[in-house]
């Protein structure tokens, strides 16, 4: 797993318009990567739309947001538009960032074999460094918004 004063993982994901983007294209700036189980679930969608709905507290701050799900990128882009979400939605299809974040939900669900990605927000200053990483092993846990924007406040 990632820990806080590492280098995040430079993995290549795809966003909603198919293009690929790797981590690394992140920086220059703070970045807050939200990681979620699971497109037009109910806690999932009310996680991603509190992130759309305080993206001026973080675009105050000069920080970008950028959630990270498994689903494949179509449904994705459906979720993006369906919710207004006004951030990059990453789809990590082959599973290669929540294994390298550390972050991956084997047998989601109850699902043998199916792995989803673990709640968890990773705070990451312009150079690409964690400083901030929260994890949740129960997924209707929601992330501490208000300490997401304060550490992504404090991310140079």
């Amino acid at each position: 797993m990632v820990s806080v004063g590492e280098r995040a993982p430079d993995v290549e994901l795809v966003d909603t318009d198919l293009r690929k983007v790797k981590i690394s294209s992140f920086k220059g700036k703070p970045a807050v990567i939200a990681f979620f189980p699971g497109a037009f679930t109910s806690v999932c969608t009310k996680e991603m739309c509190t992130f759309r709905d305080s993206m001026n507290a973080f675009n105050s701050v000069g920080s970008q947001v950028v959630g990270v799900s498994v689903d494949p990128p179509f449904s994705l882009k459906a979720f993006k538009e369906q919710n207004s979400l006004n951030y990059t939605l990453l789809s990590d299809y082959s599973r290669e960032a929540v294994r390298a974040f550390g972050v991956a939900a084997e047998n989601f669900a109850g699902l043998r074999g199916y792995t989803a990605a673990k709640r968890s927000v990773f705070v990451l200053n312009s150079q690409g460094v964690v400083t901030f990483k929260w994890v949740s092993d129960d997924p209707r846990v929601e992330p501490d918004y208000n300490k997401v924007s304060e550490e992504a406040s404090r991310a140079k």
